[in-house]
């Protein structure tokens, strides 16, 4: 397979110009990252957004596999010296993979079945002459009698016409043009069934809604499709897909059966209908089943890698001294805090709630560390115990006139985190529980940051995504968090080599390297200085330079988005209006007046010169939102304290398909499904709502057996 014929197929498959798909597929065969490609070869690609160019990727990632796969089936065919001209061709034009299986399948090494018995047996002539409908007149016995052999086990006529049909049953089922037209049939109109198993039909569970279930397969939205194959899995539920079995084998006749006249027409309709309903079909129903489920996770993959972006790209609260709380009842709650760096300084373990119940000389202790060490945020975990400890230090605040504020932050991750190698890298001598109390100060100060340590399947922003590929998960989320690593920009001075690892280019291993070097030589003073640290090379320098900021840096440059590549072009700029780089900075008024076509060059256009400009204006500016925070209701700490039609406020902790969650300060996140999202139809709940927002619900319905809380927005 050539890459123009890669090329023009993605470009068929997005709708897509060929130069931009030829131009951006070279640019990531040279060994460009998509975040570098979106930013700063945007006249290469023709201004294809970063969601276009990873798209791109996607496709060049399958096309190359299916090459790999064609190579293996052309190498398999051949051996069996059954590869022809029109179906070598016929391979290597394939652009589909379940297609390429299909055609691959009459050649494909099976393991025993009742068609190769029979070819042992010696019944593959019989097969012929009974598929092939020449004979019209004659004695069917003379003709079969032939094949009818005791020292091979046959010895009826029943017994050899049985074993024909077998041979024919299966290569109708082996027929690449059948099995499409079947498959794109019950795509369209089959059914997807679910029942309860016999055990269960009586039992209230989660999967209530699925145990007398019917729909088409083809409206069936992903998380409904994973809910079956999860309950399927919990052995809850069954599931088959129904079609009409009439139709399907008639059409499997009009294909096979070409001369109505010939003796053995009965026998090739057996044939044929065993082969629908013990090959073909079962074959297929797992196919389509298993098709939807690919959609479904990919589905779900989305759904989980836009959540993830928008809790990585949560509003920082930025460099403020924080206490991270991490409550807890028998074992205390412990107490980190963390300097407006993000370094440890102290840590306690109070013990306010049952069964110690020192709240009093609980809030003295943190009275004294706030204090102490000027303690301006205190970010409380939003697990066990949230509710009180929360309560408890907005008591503190009160009483005292304490300027800090009371925060509630989402401690998912925090656990992994404090027992992960990051983590015992970064405090070899302190507690787990210490660690986790660091990781929900530091999140408040920057998400992003300290998110990246996390295994992000441990957060729990999905739908199913324990049930997903794991390659592909993984694959996605690694896409998600390199784009919003990149999209914010990282300081190089500070950054931990775990967030410095998704930096365009880097890796793990250089951003140790930059770490190492940086601890060594103090810290960097230009971008320039990057090509010091070893293995970092032209072309790692050319993919991660612009995404590295130095604030500190005598070149203002240096803590912008602006690429060193075009230094001398925005110097030009900046000379030919009488200006230094800092003069020209901040000056929006000056910078609107500045024609972009006077400095196009063959190498820079329009859209890089605007970005130039644009980011002039307001270098190095953070791109999240300001950060703010909710206060839940004191009064609602459970669930038994929830009455219907409740206002409340909350934060969104999850988006899917059919809905958000919510916290509502109750320990159990409420669910606005999405019909309850607008007084206006909802195609996706995402196009309305994202995780961290927050919002007013309505308490719709409390299920206390199932912790169900269905909500209702308020607008």
């Amino acid at each position: 397979m050539t890459t123009e014929f890669i090329t023009k197929n993605i470009a068929k498959d997005l709708s897509l110009k060929d130069t931009a798909v030829n131009s951006t597929v070279s640019l990531f065969l040279g060994g460009a990252t998509t975040p570098f490609i979106a930013r700063y070869r945007k006249e290469r690609t023709g201004g294809l957004d970063e969601t276009e160019i990873r798209s791109i990727h996607e496709k060049l990632e399958y096309y190359k596999e299916l090459e790999k796969r064609k190579e293996t089936i052309l190498k398999s065919i051949k051996s069996q010296d059954k590869l022809t001209p029109d179906l070598k061709e016929k391979i290597k034009s394939c652009t589909d993979k379940t297609r390429l299986e299909d055609i691959y399948l009459p050649y494909k090494q099976k393991k025993k079945t009742r068609a190769s018995v029979a070819k042992e047996k010696g019944l593959e002539p019989l097969a012929h002459i009974i598929y092939n409908q020449k004979y019209t007149n004659g004695s069917k016995k003379e003709i079969v009698q032939k094949f009818i052999n005791p020292d091979k086990g046959i010895n009826t006529y029943d017994e050899a016409i049985t074993g024909a049909q077998d041979i024919i049953a299966e290569t109708i089922a082996d027929k690449e043009p059948i099995r499409t037209w079947i498959r794109n049939n019950i795509l369209r109109g089959g059914l997807i069934i679910s029942k309860a198993k016999k055990d269960w039909q009586e039992k209230k569970t989660k999967y209530n809604n699925y145990y007398s279930h019917k729909e088409l397969v083809r409206k069936s939205p992903s998380h409904r499709m994973l809910a079956i194959r999860r309950g399927t899995k919990e052995n809850i539920l069954s599931w088959k897909i129904e079609i009409d079995e009439d139709y399907m084998i008639s059409f499997i006749k009009s294909e096979i059966i070409i001369n109505k006249n010939s003796i053995f027409t009965p026998e090739l309709k057996t044939a044929i209908k065993d082969s629908y309903k013990r090959l073909i079909f079962p074959s297929i129903e797992k196919e389509v089943f298993n098709l939807k489920i690919k959609e479904a996770e990919k589905e779900a993959i989305n759904v989980f890698s836009k959540n993830m972006k928008n809790l990585l790209l949560a509003p920082p609260a930025g460099s403020k001294t924080v206490m991270g709380f991490d409550p807890g009842y028998r074992t205390g709650c412990k107490i980190a805090i963390v300097d407006s760096k993000g370094d440890f300084k102290k840590s306690e373990t109070i013990y306010p709630h049952a069964p110690e119940n020192k709240a009093e000389e609980s809030q003295k202790t943190l009275l004294s560390l706030i204090k102490q060490y000027s303690v301006e945020l205190i970010a409380i975990g939003n697990g066990t115990a949230s509710k009180e400890s929360d309560t408890l230090v907005r008591d503190l605040i009160k009483k005292h006139s304490l300027k800090s504020k009371s925060i509630v932050v989402s401690e998912a991750g925090a656990s992994v985190y404090s027992a992960s190698k990051t983590a015992i890298k970064e405090f070899p001598d302190l507690d787990v529980t210490i660690r986790g109390a660091i990781s929900i100060a530091r999140r408040l100060q920057d998400p992003l940051a300290e998110l990246v340590k996390i295994d992000p399947e441990s957060i729990g922003v999905g739908q199913y995504q324990h049930d997903v590929d794991k390659h592909d998960l993984k694959s996605s989320l690694d896409g998600t968090i390199e784009s919003c690593v990149n999209h914010v920009g990282v300081e190089l001075n500070t950054a931990s080599s775990e967030l410095l690892s998704h930096v365009s280019g880097i890796g793990p291993s250089l951003a140790e390297n930059i770490v190492k070097h940086r601890t060594k030589n103090t810290s960097f003073k230009s971008r320039e200085q990057l090509k010091k640290v070893p293995k970092l090379g032209p072309k790692v320098f050319e993919q991660c330079a612009g995404f590295l900021k130095i604030r500190t840096s005598k070149n203002p440059l240096d803590n912008s988005a602006i690429h060193p590549e075009t230094y001398r072009l925005t110097e030009k700029i900046a000379k030919d209006h009488n200006l230094s780089i800092s003069e020209m900075i901040g000056n929006e008024k000056l910078i609107s007046t500045i024609k972009t076509e006077n400095y196009i060059t063959e190498e820079y256009g329009i859209q890089t010169l605007q970005d130039i400009l644009d980011e002039l204006k307001k270098p190095g500016l953070d791109p999240r939102k300001t950060f703010k925070s909710i206060e839940y209701s004191p009064d609602i700490n459970e669930i038994s304290d929830l009455k219907k039609d409740m206002i409340l406020d909350g934060t969104v902790t999850n988006v899917v398909n059919f809905g958000a969650f919510v916290d509502i300060g109750v320990h159990q996140d409420g669910l606005i499904h999405i019909s309850k999202l607008s007084k206006k139809f909802v195609k996706n709940p995402a196009d309305l709502i994202s995780v961290g927002d927050t919002v007013k619900v309505k308490v719709d319905s409390i299920d206390a057996v199932l912790k169900r809380i269905s909500l209702e927005k308020v607008d």
